[in-house]
């Protein structure tokens, strides 16, 4: 490895951690300044902010024609934020789950992953498709401010942080995200040349390495974020992105694409549903007593270690007998099971405690 690589990735990581620090105080704080509620700064302007380094990579790889990597990136990347970045959140301190989450943005992400999946059933994501998602998302974005807006609430914030100049919080996120764009770059580079040093696929580097990659930005918001109490903004970022990657990143990927984004087989039959799935999973588990839990957090990183096991074992000397087959008809339908049970359990709980 050349020490160059290595001098890149540790400046990548401090800037990751720095730019994540100014992007989550100055966002709480233009919340407060236009009365704009901190869970939908983070489903817009630090979401989409994080979500600057998907959009480079899977426009570039769109342009370049290497379809693996554009698609891959964007489900890749859904997978991870809501596996292991609620997972890792969670576990460092319970997540509470705001009501607009559960009634509007989870379903509207649940509906976007659907939709690419639909979309994507003809083997290929043509202009049209990337034109529908695109206006999709600016559509979503209005109604978010315009609702926040008419709404005009604020959670708790102290004084000071209200009082603070718009400017400078308006700076503190711009050099924010800067930080945390270069840092991703700079750590996905060093990341992708040794995988691809290696003669690692272009679909298994899109959905571990890049995808883990271009979300470091969203990792170090969200756990910083819920280290600081700004638990809106932690939860928000993570559902924010994944809407902006379905329909941002992928519509415009799409757009630009000389023939379109081609979806390969295995994206298709099991990537995709994965991430589907996960996207479903989301809203028992949000439902259930209004937060994530660490319970919660576990299963979460629990399936993001059997996902990623299987997407670089599968197709190599290493694979893993079955174990694409154990997640989908065996772990899958246990996990609804206990999600259904968990609900059941609580709706049981309320009616006791009403009566």
């Amino acid at each position: 490895m050349s020490p160059m690589v290595l001098v890149l990735f540790v400046v990548g990581l401090v800037l990751l951690v720095v730019g994540a620090e100014l992007l989550v105080k100055g966002a709480a704080r233009v919340a407060a300044s236009f009365r704009i509620s901190p869970l939908v700064i983070g489903l817009t302007v630090v979401a989409f902010g994080t979500s600057a380094p998907e959009m480079a990579v899977s426009v570039n790889a769109s342009v370049s024609g290497q379809g693996d990597i554009a698609l891959g990136n964007v489900v890749g990347s859904n997978i991870f934020n809501v596996l292991f970045i609620l997972g890792l959140s969670a576990l460092i301190a319970p997540l509470v789950v705001s009501r607009q989450l559960i009634r509007l943005d989870v379903p509207i992400m649940i509906g976007a992953s659907l939709l690419v999946l639909l979309l994507a059933l003809d083997g290929r994501l043509g202009r049209l498709d990337g034109a529908l998602l695109f206006v999709l998302i600016l559509a979503y974005t209005a109604f978010l401010i315009i609702s926040s807006r008419r709404e005009n609430q604020v959670d708790d914030l102290p004084e000071d942080k209200a009082a603070a100049p718009v400017w400078l919080n308006a700076l503190w996120i711009v050099i924010g995200l800067v930080m945390l764009v270069l840092g991703a770059r700079w750590l996905v580079n060093g990341a992708v040349s040794m995988a691809l040093s290696f003669g690692v696929s272009e679909r298994v580097v899109a959905l571990t390495i890049v995808a883990a990659g271009t979300s470091l930005p969203e990792v170090a918001t969200s756990v910083m974020a819920s280290i600081r109490g700004q638990r809106d903004i932690a939860v928000g970022n993570v559902i924010g992105s994944n809407i902006f990657n379905l329909l941002a990143v992928l519509g415009l990927a799409a757009l630009v694409a000389p023939s379109g984004v081609v979806v390969s087989e295995a994206v298709l039959r099991f990537d995709l549903l994965v991430m589907l799935a996960v996207a479903i999973a989301c809203l028992p588990i949000f439902i259930s007593g209004m937060r994530i839990g660490r319970w919660e957090a576990l299963l979460f990183l629990g399936y993001f270690i059997l996902y990623t096991l299987h997407v670089v074992t599968s197709g190599t000397a290493n694979s893993l007998p079955g174990l694409g087959s154990a997640v989908v008809f065996y772990l899958l339908p246990l996990t609804a099971v206990t999600l259904v049970l968990i609900l059941l359990r609580d709706r049981l709980r309320n009616a006791s405690g009403k009566s």
